[in-house]
């Protein structure tokens, strides 16, 4: 080994050892920043084996010197061998399941990365979902090592893998951020992320000033090889001023960081990947449930049975359907995102404190996107021909304890499915603490003024005495009185001595204030004072739990209203299915109230009905407007020729609508995904082998034959290139010739410097025949290798990039001050 070579031997070390500790540092931060993602000791195996794995590959790549496709090919080879045991670990079993994990690992390199920002946090090792994990932790680090080895100018964009690696955790994480970390008299907001971010640019700064500094040493050492310039001996003071300030610069940023961004930021709102995905749209489209409530207690659904609670263990006591947390005035629906996102539910859910309980459901004539679940879900397992497709579509807010399934439009007949959850039992509204209520639609003037004639304080205990208040004074109705002469509803059957009153549907602004004007009405009737009889109120759980929704936000307690069913209840004014059994008519809402600390609890609003209204005050007739009567004025009116119908046609015949193609959609699906598949894994072959065929193209048709015989050169020297070859950036083109060994090479390097130096006239023919020999020496040069070196050869990249990176295998251009020289015989720069 010569002098020089042994003396370069330490500056490659210390290159290994900083791109190694630059890509260390960058795993270590994805690691952390990623964790939050997964929280699973699979996430760490995945790491601690693909992180290895894939250093070692660039390793043997380095030493081999292959080039960067071989790399990226033993890549896809390693992710098909780690791809099962790693990143889907259930389908670790016989080898029809491997197989099975095998296309789940590969879809899931197009399809995991959405279905990853639509899953509760954290997702563990369900299904897929590592499959991100293990491309970022394996191609990543491949990126960011061979990256950081290199020594020409590609070499800085290991950074950006570095970042992108960190960038994964913080994008596909929580929308919220960490605790503030408080020291003291200081708080600091958001302190994972920040420190995240900030040893991340900082990492990545020290190591760009790293590799500056090599790289002008390196090159005073070379300037000082070739006798132009003295090496200095030690640092000057201006590398030592230049040192401080750059010092300087990064503690200022650090500090800037540190301080003022969490302080800008920490009353915002942050947004990552998961902050846009969900069912927020079929949400939005849906019709609220409580807009349907009271046509559940028409003859013609009351009956139907909307699904079935059957439970082997501890039963739940109540069955959400809906939770509806945002009041417009006319409408109390679903928000989809205020009350927390729905997302995807991985395996299970953190279980809170409480009552365990469990309930296999069976859908009836439910309908709809709204799911029946059972306070704080634990997990949800489905059954049936569609449970892989229900799975995927369910989506559920642990905040609001509310769940949607939006697969095909929402649940049908037959679906059945089962649930594990906890019930809280240490929640009692008596014992809750107002927190206030920010914005929103507050009752009107009429509701004001009743709860400031009855409130005794802003306490639980005192709101549930005003709620229980108001269902005294109120009366069960659940739709208007039937036509003279036929019978009561079907509904009033099971209440013993009811007295049916009319009341309207709805239960806007207006409709609410009417209740409370009636009962302050009542109130100040003498009447009532005689008799006792305040209920003044008609209406259902429609109208009942919006009022009492209303009153709790008059004293401060959010509130928000939820649709469902009760299996059991203490308290006898309120409807259960029977046997598990949940009819229409079974169908109920309540209220629930938020304490200071986060917890929800229930608050009954369904009005008595043992004691009928005054009928006073409810049964007054409305004032009749005197309206001025018309004389009758008859004219006579011909009926229009009956339309001559075709009585022929069958039923099936007038309801052809066209040609079917609903088989089509499938099709065409499964056509797409595999089309989008294929595209992205052979995407970029194909767009290089595109791009250099646009390339030729335009060098054999350029107009002037000189420039076309030019270019003719051009696409043999790259097809050299691409093939293997590697002539030298001083060689003439005679030279070249000779390096290729091809049949005609010298002949197209004459007639390329004739065209190029001759004055004499270049005719079309002439570039017609040396373009002709052109693709025969292409062809030459390409069989020359094996089937596998063609492929290489067509998607090299290396004739788009000898003109901006020449290789460091090839002999490096003479000095300036030494142009015309050729470096001695033996003497190479080695880097």
């Amino acid at each position: 080994m010569s002098g020089s070579a042994r003396r370069t031997d330490p500056a490659r070390r210390a290159r290994v050892v900083a791109a190694g500790a630059f890509t260390g540092v960058s795993v270590l931060l994805a690691t952390v920043a990623a964790w939050p993602v997964y929280a699973s000791p699979t996430f760490l195996v995945l790491v601690a084996v693909a992180v290895p794995v894939s250093a070692g590959l660039v390793g043997v790549s380095a030493w081999r010197r292959w080039g960067g496709w071989v790399t990226a090919a033993l890549l896809v080879g390693a992710f098909a061998v780690l791809a099962v045991p790693l990143a889907v670990p259930s389908r670790l079993g016989g080898p029809v399941e491997i197989l099975r994990g095998l296309g789940e690992a590969f879809a899931g390199v197009v399809l995991a990365w959405k279905d990853l920002v639509t899953v509760e946090l954290p997702v563990g090792d369900y299904r897929n979902l590592l499959v991100p994990a293990l491309l970022v932790f394996l191609v990543g680090t491949a990126a960011t090592l061979g990256l950081a080895l290199r020594s020409d100018r590609l070499a800085p964009f290991a950074v950006v893998s570095g970042l992108a690696m960190s960038g994964f955790g913080l994008f596909f994480g929580r929308t919220s951020t960490s605790a503030p970390l408080t020291v003291g008299p200081l708080s600091l907001a958001a302190p994972v992320e920040t420190g995240i971010g900030v040893a991340a640019v900082l990492s990545a700064v020290l190591w760009l000033a790293w590799r500056t500094r090599d790289e002008r040493t390196r090159a005073l050492r070379r300037a000082s090889e070739s006798g132009a310039v003295a090496q200095p001996r030690r640092r000057s003071r201006t590398d030592r001023r230049r040192a401080a300030l750059g010092a300087a610069m990064v503690v200022v940023a650090v500090v800037a960081a540190v301080a003022v961004v969490p302080w800008a930021a920490q009353d915002a709102d942050r947004r990552v990947l998961r902050s846009a995905a969900g069912p927020e749209r079929q949400i939005a489209e849906a019709v609220s449930p409580l807009s349907e409530y009271r046509a559940m207690f028409s003859d013609a659904r009351d009956e139907d049975v909307l699904f079935r609670v059957d439970s082997t263990g501890i039963a739940p006591e109540r069955i959400r359907v809906a939770t509806l947390d945002v009041y417009d005035g006319e409408v109390y629906r679903s928000s989809g995102s205020r009350q927390g996102a729905f997302v995807r539910v991985p395996s299970s859910l953190p279980a809170g404190s409480g009552r365990a309980v469990e309930a296999d459901i069976r859908i009836g004539d439910l309908g709809g996107i709204w799911m029946p679940t059972a306070a704080g879900l634990v997990s949800a397992t489905f059954e049936g021909d569609r449970r892989n497709v229900l799975a995927d579509r369910f989506y559920y807010s642990a905040d609001a304890q509310a769940g949607v399934e939006i697969a095909d439009g929402g649940l049908i007949p037959g679906d059945a499915y089962t649930i594990s959850a906890v019930e809280p039992t240490d929640v009692d509204p008596a014992t809750f603490t107002a927190s206030g209520v920010d914005g929103g639609v507050a009752g009107g003037e009429n509701l004001r003024r009743w709860v400031d004639e009855h409130a005794t304080g802003s306490s639980g205990a005192d709101l549930v005495a005003l709620i229980r208040l108001l269902r005294d004074r109120g009366y069960l109705s659940h739709g208007l009185a039937p036509a003279a002469g036929a019978t009561a509803p079907r509904w009033t059957t099971d209440l013993a001595g009811y007295q049916l009153q009319p009341s309207a549907s709805g239960h806007s602004l207006a409709r609410i204030e009417t209740m409370f004007q009636r009962l302050l009405e009542r109130e100040d009737d003498p009447r009532a004072q005689s008799t006792g009889n305040y209920v003044a109120a008609v209406g259902d759980d429609e109208q009942f739990a919006v009022a009492a929704a209303l009153v709790a936000q008059e004293l401060g307690f959010p509130a928000r209203v939820v649709v469902g069913t009760r299996l059991t209840s203490s308290d006898a004014g309120v409807a259960t299915c029977e046997a598990g059994e949940c009819r229409a008519r079974d169908l109920s809402a309540w209220t629930e109230v938020r304490d200071v600390d986060g917890r929800w609890a229930a608050i009954d609003a369904t009005p008595q009905w043992e004691l009928s209204p005054s009928l006073e005050v409810t049964q007054q007739r409305d004032p009749e407007n005197v309206t001025e009567v018309r004389p009758d004025t008859v004219d006579e009116v011909v009926p229009p020729d009956p339309v001559q119908e075709d009585n022929a046609l069958t039923d099936d015949d007038r309801n052809d609508d066209g040609l079917d193609l609903a088989w089509l959609w499938p099709i065409l699906r499964i056509t797409g995904i595999a089309l989008l598949v294929v595209l992205i894994l052979f995407g970029p072959f194909l767009a290089v082998v595109v791009a250099k065929a646009v390339r030729r193209r335009g060098r054999r048709r350029d107009p002037d034959p000189r420039v076309s015989i030019a270019g003719g050169w051009d696409e043999y020297v790259d097809a050299g290139v691409d093939a293997g070859r590697d002539p030298r950036p001083s060689s003439t083109r005679r030279e070249v010739a000779e390096s290729f060994d091809t049949p005609s090479g010298r002949r197209l390097a004459d007639d390329a410097d004739r065209a190029v130096f001759s004055a004499r006239t270049v005719t079309a023919d002439e570039a017609a025949e040396f373009w002709r020999i052109v693709e025969d020496e292409r062809r030459v040069l390409t069989r020359q290798r094996g089937w596998w070196r063609r492929v290489r050869a067509a998607v090299s990249l290396r004739s788009f990039l000898r003109f901006f990176a020449p290789s460091p295998m090839r002999r490096r251009p003479p000095h300036r001050d030494e142009r015309g020289k050729r470096p001695p015989a033996g003497r190479r720069e080695t880097t």
